[in-house]
């Protein structure tokens, strides 16, 4: 198996630079580390998470788009710096995997789409539910006809942030919808398809006094239901309760909690979801429980390897990625 020549541009305060250039680590057979570049005041604004990159080579920006060797990069900056420095590494003909969701400016968007679609190179975005074992379950159920109809969905993704980030949510337009909530719209169309329309509800909780926009509720409406989008930085107890429901006329599946830390375990991060199966029309069926087990990011980072070495053909398109991207804007209006 060919290792891919790879380097990371960038690291963020709360999104998954870490476990990102960690698993890149962890795959000494998948890829060879050319090493990192700091970007946007990372070296001072970052600096607590700077170990990671322990014992590898720091270099430029222009080193690492140069470098034709480097065939690859895995774009891990804040979220309104993303879109800027993918589509530089597209147009140095490199493959990207890029954290989510990209930059907040819907033309850069599709200026960076237009590079990916010129270079001929995978783009890889940073949705790591869908490489969770239940959830790629469920979307070929959907897909078979095994769930009957679809007529809902229900999806949260909730925390309690300490009042750091949710100030630092107010850097984002879209706030809490724009940083999580892109999680379950993704979700929600990949199993229901995109909406007929939006309705959304973001508002400000005023915890601590911090104004920003650190709820985010919308409806995706569909001609037979809806698709229930929440995520709230502000809920105790919130990142225990993250789940998602999907109801059809043969049966319902729910995962809940959606994933869940725990701390021994044979993955460098160890993650289970629990799922309950329901499909007796009884209203005291407690439906069949199961667990599963497994690191998120090894499957992403695994699946993106195959990408670049033309093993597996990418599912998700520049165009999907450009769809998605779009409603996400709306779901942050």
């Amino acid at each position: 198996m060919r290792k891919i020549k790879i380097a990371q541009i960038g690291i963020n305060k709360y999104s998954h630079a870490t476990q990102i250039f960690a698993t890149l680590k962890a795959l000494p057979d998948v890829f060879e580390i050319a090493g990192y570049a700091l970007v946007e005041g990372e070296r001072e604004e970052c600096k607590q998470k700077l170990s990671v990159f322990d014992g590898y080579k720091e270099l430029t920006l222009e080193e690492i788009l140069n470098d034709e060797s480097i065939e690859a990069v895995t774009v891990e900056t804040d979220e309104i710096h993303l879109t800027k420095y993918a589509t530089l590494a597209a147009e140095h003909g490199k493959h990207i995997h890029m954290e989510k969701p990209g930059g907040e400016s819907l033309p850069e968007f599709e200026r960076l789409i237009e590079a990916v679609k010129k270079s001929g190179k995978t783009f890889s975005t940073g949705y790591m539910y869908r490489y969770n074992p239940c959830i790629k379950e469920m979307i070929d159920d959907v897909k078979s006809g095994s769930f009957g109809e679809v007529h809902s969905l229900e999806a949260s993704m909730n925390c309690i942030h300490p009042d750091e980030a949710r100030k630092w949510l107010g850097t984002l337009k879209g706030g809490m919808m724009f940083y999580l909530g892109c999680h379950l719209i993704d979700l929600a169309v990949l199993l229901r398809g995109m909406p007929k329309s939006v309705k959304t509800f973001n508002r400000r909780t005023m915890r601590s006094g911090i104004d920003s926009i650190d709820y985010g509720m919308a409806i995706l409406e569909y001609d037979n239901g809806c698709s229930i989008i929440k995520t709230d930085a502000a809920e105790i107890g919130g990142y225990a309760r993250r789940a998602l429901v999907v109801t059809g006329a043969k049966k319902t599946v729910e995962l809940k909690p959606l994933e869940m830390s725990f701390k021994d375990g044979p993955f460098l991060h160890n993650l289970y979801t629990d799922r309950v199966t329901y499909e007796s029309a009884d209203w005291f069926d407690r439906g069949v429980s199961e667990r599963f087990e497994y690191d998120r990011y090894f499957d992403l980072l695994k699946s993106f390897a195959a990408m670049v070495r033309g093993e597996i053909e990418n599912p998700f398109t520049p165009d999907y990625e450009l769809e998605l991207y779009k409603l996400i804007l709306k779901c942050c209006e």
